[in-house]
């Protein structure tokens, strides 16, 4: 019962946060560069509310651009009959890399703005730092072979393919391998096809064990022993990717 409440608390929380920056766009939409005040009235929550969640209004009006940005997932598979995993997952992993590139400064500043609040010890523990939307754009990326992963499988590649979603990987090409962005989309279209590749060659038993097929030379399957997959509660929450990619092309260096 108390982990249920906790969890309802957690969800409220991000529900307040996600309608604060919905508000803020619908304001910057109609031309305005609302306060933090103002944008607390439209989401019908309090100014001390607001402030919880954000310093300044700089700090909001900055997230309530990049979330006007954000591809949906509905829009983009919207008329897509691919049911591949690994098609529809580039798919999607290709448009959120070119929302980051086209919003590089805002992102830094959203991205700046959360590790200050860490460093000086502002930030509320209880209150989300940042909005999760890559995951909902992963998650309809990978609807067509929901049935074809375990729980923890499942669970297991959202949270690494979330890794690769956002801007934090464009902080690791351009700054500190500095990849050009042509050459960092190449590298992460093949890190999402090889995580997808993986979890589906992953045993279909939560509690593993037993032959699995894996991908032999020139795509045929063999058969080899499964690894003893972690407990599947253990990766959810920690969130931890377990699965290492095929070979194939080697990354760069």
């Amino acid at each position: 019962m108390a982990d249920g409440k906790a969890a309802d608390r957690s969800n409220q929380r991000y529900r307040t946060r996600k309608d604060l920056i919905a508000a803020a766009a619908r304001l910057m939409k109609e031309g305005r560069k609302p306060s933090l005040e103002e944008v607390a009235e439209a989401a019908l929550v309090s100014r001390a509310t607001a402030y919880r969640y954000f310093r300044n209004a700089e700090a909001l009006l900055v997230e309530a651009s990049f979330d006007l940005a954000v591809p949906d997932g509905e829009t983009l598979f919207a008329g897509d009959p691919s049911v591949d995993p690994e098609e529809r997952v580039d798919k999607a992993e290709a448009a959120m890399h070119r929302m980051v590139i086209e919003n590089e400064a805002a992102l830094r500043l959203m991205l700046a703005s959360a590790i200050a609040r860490v460093a000086e010890g502002s930030a509320d523990e209880a209150v989300p730092l940042r909005q999760n939307r890559r995951t909902p754009l992963i998650e309809a990326a990978l609807a067509p072979a929901r049935d074809r992963l375990t729980r923890s499988s499942y669970a297991r590649l959202c949270a690494a393919l979330a890794m690769i979603f956002g801007p934090e990987s464009m902080i690791v090409f351009r700054d500190v391998l500095r990849l050009d962005d042509e050459t960092a989309r190449e590298v992460k279209s093949w890190a999402v096809r090889a995580l997808v590749r993986a979890a589906l060659d992953e045993p279909r038993s939560e509690s593993g064990g037993g032959p699995r097929k894996a991908r032999g030379p020139g795509g045929r399957r063999r058969t080899e022993d499964a690894a003893e997959p972690g407990p599947s509660a253990a990766v959810e929450r920690r969130s931890g990717p377990g699965s290492a990619a095929p070979p194939g092309r080697s990354s760069p260096d």
